[in-house]
């Protein structure tokens, strides 16, 4: 009889399996939603079940059994302040996951797992940074169009024309004796350099 099947093994040892779905489920509380493998989604359920339910319960061993599996502090403060008063009225099924089509390299099946009633308009704090940049950028480009522009004063093609004239002039022209007077150095000189 073969014990221990319940769990997908995914071909590495526990305590790699459980550093994995403990970075997963971090991310997914962070984030509230992740896009990973269709099995990994599946098996990553559990584990996010599980730390919200020692939320909804909110004593001191639940707060540090979830500590001692998530391993950030911000997650699970996270977790404790946010997540658990937002579920303390579901009984379970506190993620979502949807297939998402097959991955471009080896043709995995690909899933999106998500917080059920999570804030679609919630962001990470560094897309809130990116965000807020792009709008500031957007008012100042705004700013800029709708502020009056001065024009500098236009000049006549006849202005354009006389001061290109007098650049032409300013410039030292060569003589056209002078330029074959060149050319007649630099050929005696390559011939004397052959010779």
């Amino acid at each position: 009889m073969r014990h221990g099947d319940k769990q997908r093994k995914f071909n590495m040892p526990k305590s790699q399996r459980r550093a994995l779905f403990a970075n997963l489920t971090n991310a997914l509380l962070t984030h509230e939603q992740i896009t990973t493998t269709l099995p990994r989604a599946k098996e990553l359920r559990s584990f996010a079940d599980g730390m919200i339910t020692f939320a909804k319960k909110g004593d001191l061993n639940s707060r540090r059994l979830a500590a001692a599996f998530l391993r950030d502090d911000e997650v699970v403060a996270k977790l404790f302040s946010t997540l658990g008063p937002r579920y303390k009225d579901r009984n379970g099924g506190y993620t979502r996951v949807l297939k998402s089509g097959f991955r471009y390299g080896d043709c995995a099946p690909m899933a999106i797992i998500e917080l059920v009633d999570r804030d679609t308009s919630a962001k990470g704090s560094k897309d809130l940074a990116r965000v807020k940049a792009e709008k500031e950028a957007l008012a100042a480009q705004e700013a800029a169009a709708n502020a009056p522009v001065e024009e500098a004063p236009k000049t006549s093609t006849a202005e354009k024309k006389a001061s290109a004239k007098a650049k032409k002039e300013a410039a030292p022209k060569a003589s056209t004796t002078e330029k074959k007077a060149t050319k007649t150095t630099k050929t005696t000189k390559s011939k004397k350099a052959e010779a």
